[in-house]
């Protein structure tokens, strides 16, 4: 999103409207080359939907691409009928493939990255399309999304939203836009393009291949603070208790003052500020084995300049008088404050060698302290080395 910062971006931009940010031809091409594409609808088992073909607004039936064939120990599996498959393709048939963070390197990394500054979980998709029909008809999501134009080119017609943030679990859904769209264009190799929730858009092949990656994300909202501190009151037995069904109304009204009260006393000013840290501590660790050292009795690799990474990219560290507490992955770890430097190195996305963080410790916390720390956060599922 150069020129632009990442406060600029949520200040300005994010929630608010769409924004193209054109970027030079071939800057994203190592996160999703062909050869990549090719190797993980070889190498990997793509159940429908996860893998799937659109065409017209409507899925290609799986069958006429696909079998399932029978194994002997985990039974029917997908596989792709290449022929069959190509052919679709050729036909107009949009590729999608969902969650490729998890199948392709660069765009996990990516992908973390980008949890860390967003705050939020994120899916990465990608799509893939040839000739000049269109996979999807004028919609809108119900999450944020980046669209990252890795190969190729695609025209694009936004049109704006039609009711204000609407919700996947809404009251009411938003009713088509009408007339022409706001902005027409067409995103060309290395441009990204960020779509808020809501905004209706349809998106054209023009002729030739594209390839590009959508990350989604679902950044928090009132009403999911709301549930959170649905889930809180169950603290309290007054909120426990059962409801007076059977009981006057001057005593029904009693009780609703009574729960109000409480929940004015839980609204404080620094409510959003404690829903959002809680939300970042919760939020589940990436899948990084770090094997093999993780599987030996040292849990780390014995050469100081091998690398570690938190795998919580929005951990909590809370630093006191005498202790650090780090929140992360619904867990709670304390130490004590002699530890912060080496937590503070850690926290974020960022590979760190295990000899940059023997050397941030503070004096009176040598190296085999360090290194029984990192194997400790390791034992948590909190670290894993490359």
């Amino acid at each position: 999103m150069a020129p632009i910062g990442v406060s600029q971006f949520h200040a300005a931009v994010q929630g608010r409207t769409h924004r193209r940010f054109p970027g030079r031809a071939g800057r994203f091409a190592d996160l999703a080359p062909w050869s990549e594409v090719d190797r993980v609808l070889r190498e990997h088992r793509l159940d429908h939907p996860r893998l799937r073909l659109a065409r017209d607004g409507e899925l290609v039936p799986a069958h006429t691409y696909s079998e399932v064939v029978e194994t002997r120990r985990t039974g029917p599996v997908p596989r792709l009928l290449p022929a069959a498959f190509a052919e679709q393709l050729r036909g107009g048939a949009t590729l999608v493939l969902d969650s490729v963070h998890e199948l392709f390197g660069p765009v996990g990394e990516l992908a973390v990255a980008l949890e860390h500054d967003l705050r939020e979980r994120v899916q990465v998709n990608l799509y893939a399309g040839w000739g000049v029909t269109h996979g999807f008809d004028v919609h809108w999501d119900d999450h944020d999304a980046l669209i990252v134009q890795v190969s190729g080119r695609k025209r694009w017609r936004v049109h704006g939203p039609t009711r204000p943030a609407p919700l996947r679990r809404d009251v009411e859904l938003p009713r088509r836009p009408e007339g022409e769209p706001l902005d027409d264009f067409v995103l060309e190799d290395g441009d990204v393009l960020y779509v808020p929730r809501g905004h209706w858009h349809d998106v054209s092949a023009l002729g030739a291949e594209s390839l590009h990656l959508t990350i989604g994300f679902s950044p928090a909202t009132g009403a999911d603070l709301v549930a959170w501190l649905a889930d809180r009151v169950r603290a309290d037995e007054a909120f426990r208790t059962d409801l007076p069904w059977f009981a006057p109304a001057e005593q029904q009204r009693s009780r609703a003052e009574a729960l109000r009260e409480r929940v004015v006393a839980l609204m404080g000013d620094d409510v959003v500020g404690r829903f959002l840290a809680d939300r970042d501590a919760q939020a589940p660790a990436i899948q990084h084995t770090g094997l093999p050292w993780t599987a030996t009795p040292d849990l780390l690799p014995p050469d100081d300049e091998a690398e570690v990474r938190l795998l919580t990219p929005r951990a909590v560290l809370t630093a006191g008088p005498e202790t650090v507490s780090l929140a992360a992955a619904g867990r709670r770890l304390v130490f004590a404050a002699a530890a912060a430097p080496v937590l503070e190195l850690l926290v974020g996305s960022a590979w760190r060698p295990v000899k940059a963080l023997v050397e941030a410790g503070a004096p009176e916390v040598d190296r085999v302290t360090v290194r029984a720390l990192l194997a400790e956060l390791v034992t948590q599922g909190l670290l894993a080395p490359r």
